[in-house]
């Protein structure tokens, strides 16, 4: 069982899927932590809901210079196509990217698809609380990193089944 694997968190800026302001991204490799991503990205328009700045802080004051996310893909592409990535609520984060990649008319990737949402059956933050993992919630970085945990845990409870 390949202990590698790309755990990925997006933040909106409003309702829409295609309005990503903050990506965080880890991959894991053979269970170690290889790489890093905490990015900010001008969504569409710059334009936040104030409901979603209330949730993760982060405003058009911060985006205002930062890249949109057309610019940042090729620099996360490799980390995501043709590799298992893994999402707390995969539902959402990868609605996000796919809806994100049509508004920038950018193919999609190949990939596959892991949630520990649907694993765990349980939120994100009761899960860290449950097993000691530090997290920042909604923070795109400490979500995905959080999430990454969780993942290296499943795939060590695999191992021993």
């Amino acid at each position: 069982m390949s202990h590698s694997f790309t755990a990925i968190d997006f933040e909106t800026a409003q309702g829409k899927r295609w309005s990503i302001c903050q990506i965080g991204l880890v991959r894991v490799e053979n269970g170690q932590i290889s790489q890093r991503l905490n990015k900010l990205v001008c969504p569409p328009d710059n334009f936040y809901f104030y409901r979603n700045t209330e949730i993760h802080g982060i405003s058009a004051a911060d985006t205002c210079t930062a890249p949109t996310f057309d610019k940042v893909w090729q620099q996360i592409k490799p980390y995501i196509e043709h590799q298992t990535v893994v999402a707390h609520n995969g539902a959402f984060d990868f609605s996000c990217l796919r809806h994100t990649l049509d508004y920038y008319k950018v193919q999609q990737p190949t990939y596959e698809q892991q949630c520990t949402y649907k694993i765990f059956k349980k939120g994100l933050a009761q899960l860290c609380q449950e097993y000691r993992i530090q997290l920042n919630h909604h923070d795109a970085l400490s979500d995905a990193l959080a999430c990454a945990a969780l993942y290296m845990r499943h795939l060590r409870s695999l191992e021993t089944a």
